[in-house]
């Protein structure tokens, strides 16, 4: 037997497949090669999430499914973004004196493991929808009732009885058959929990151009609302996030920060942890930052949310450069002065 020096050494050898996802910000495919590099330290975990790396891990047996297990691991990462690798040294022994649970895929395998976490539910539904789909196998019991209710067969007004599980499988499903189209002729029509439980499963997906247009009138309808709107434009920021469509993405988030409700808590921590990708674009990620200085969440909320996004390989350089940026408004200049000290140059 070859000497195990990294987890995926560690799985190959008790005969399991691998299919990874990263847990953190979205529930979103993550590939071998690249968690074999983060392993040994060639490189920075792509999605870092408050200074962690969230994995989810579907390991199957093709021929021995009882042995089929599912492991979520939270590791810490230092200051620059990568694996600390006396972290990964201590989860693999922690592993190996577990060996019996980890060769028959019982439970055990992470018995009293402190790198072990739970999701919550709206992601584990989401992951079991990709398990299911990777493994083969049909989605859930729920995934039927999901496309009647949202095909209006059944009435809008009975949500209460529509799962997380089936609106999962559903958004992970969206190109099978009629999906996307009866999502579309949904939105106009959903009360505000189905929509908002819709949303947050879409911003682990990517919606196409035309669902993304769908979205829109609800977004412009939440924009105008004054007063508390029990979190729907923050779930409708979650929806948009991650689709495909650049252009009508970054219009959307846009429009969204031209509006005073950008200033709320939820939304800001809707913007900062699932907009990461749009917020590399310099006008967005201004736009983010006045609002961020001047919003709810104050000068707490500015340094800790700025703290998370800094840490991103992607975003570090682009926030440096707009801290600089010399238009910034006195509000900006004062938060960054806070949270760095009134020492840090703006050259």
């Amino acid at each position: 037997m070859d000497p195990i020096q990294s987890l995926l050494d560690l799985i190959q050898q008790t005969g399991a497949r691998c299919r990874l996802f990263d847990m953190g910000r979205r529930v979103s495919k993550l590939s071998s090669d690249t968690f074999g590099r983060v392993e040994q330290g060639q490189v920075a975990y792509p999605q870092p999430y408050l200074h962690h790396a969230w994995i989810g891990l579907l390991l199957w047996h093709p021929k021995e499914a009882e042995r089929n297990a599912v492991w979520f691991l939270k590791l810490p990462l230092d200051e620059q973004g990568l694996l600390i690798q006396a972290v990964r040294d201590d989860l693999l022994q922690r592993l190996l004196k577990n060996i019996s649970g980890l060769l028959d895929g019982g439970p055990d395998a992470l018995k009293d493991n402190p790198f072990s976490f739970k999701p919550d539910g709206e992601k584990m539904a989401v992951f079991h929808a990709h398990a299911n789909q990777a493994l083969g196998l049909p989605a859930s019991l729920h995934y039927e009732y999901a496309q009647q209710y949202f095909a209006g067969q059944i009435g809008y007004e009975h949500w209460p009885n529509l799962g997380l599980q089936g609106i999962a499988d559903l958004v992970v499903r969206l190109d099978q058959g009629s999906n996307e189209a009866l999502l579309i002729n949904a939105l106009p029509q959903l009360p505000d929990e189905p929509l908002k439980a819709l949303c947050r499963a879409l911003e682990h997906v990517e919606p196409g151009h035309r669902l993304l247009q769908a979205l829109q009138p609800r977004l412009e309808q939440s924009l105008a609302h004054r007063g508390d709107d029990r979190g729907i434009l923050a779930a409708l920021v979650r929806a948009i996030s991650n689709s495909r469509s650049d252009s009508l993405r970054q219009a959307c988030l846009t429009q969204v920060l031209a509006s005073e409700r950008s200033r709320e808590t939820e939304v800001l921590v809707a913007l900062a942890t699932r907009c990461c990708e749009s917020l590399k674009n310099p006008a967005l990620l201004q736009a983010f930052l006045e609002r961020l200085a001047a919003g709810e969440p104050g000068q707490n909320g500015f340094s800790r949310i700025l703290a998370d996004l800094m840490f991103m390989p992607t975003l570090r350089r682009p926030i440096m450069q707009a801290f600089r940026n010399p238009e910034r408004s006195e509000t900006l200049s004062a938060a960054i002065g806070a949270m760095f000290g009134s020492g840090f140059s703006s050259h």
